[in-house]
């Protein structure tokens, strides 16, 4: 498996951020009201296996020292491999790389995966912050990562 940067406008991006959008609305039926969009300072990560483009995850900067994991998706045939596991690393290792060691994200209470993939990645929960406060389907969480010290 290969974990590579994409721009926004990558087609293959393009292609799992659909299926991802598609599949949230079908997980909670529209019950959150919410509108997926791009992001432009979001860092868009893709992993391929074959060739062929697998899952995708993004971090967004938010205040100093701090940024925000969106956009994870694995395609439903390749769940279970630790792909999602290895994105959230990456992901991390990014975001840490450019001085923003606290990582926070939102999922919905109705993805219990995504909810225990977080939690076995170390994040713990925390009360609903920015847009996601007062949004009963929010389930907020968040990691400090360890700064080396070289």
């Amino acid at each position: 498996m290969l974990i590579e940067s994409r721009p926004a406008t990558d087609a293959e991006l393009g292609t799992l951020l659909l299926a991802q959008q598609r599949e949230l609305a079908e997980a909670h039926g529209g019950a959150d009201g919410v509108v997926y969009l791009l992001h432009d300072t979001a860092a868009y990560l893709v992993a391929v296996v074959d060739g062929r483009a697998v899952a995708c995850g993004a971090w967004q900067p938010l205040e100093p020292g701090a940024a925000e994991l969106k956009r994870m998706y694995v395609r439903p045939a390749y769940r279970g491999r630790g792909i999602a596991r290895q994105l959230v690393v990456a992901l991390e290792e990014e975001a840490l790389a450019t001085g923003r060691p606290t990582l926070r994200l939102e999922t919905g209470t109705y993805l219990p995966a995504a909810i225990a993939l977080y939690r076995a990645c170390g994040y713990t929960e925390i009360p609903p912050y920015g847009e996601y406060v007062g949004n009963p389907f929010s389930v907020c969480l968040e990691k400090r990562l360890a700064v080396s010290v070289r």
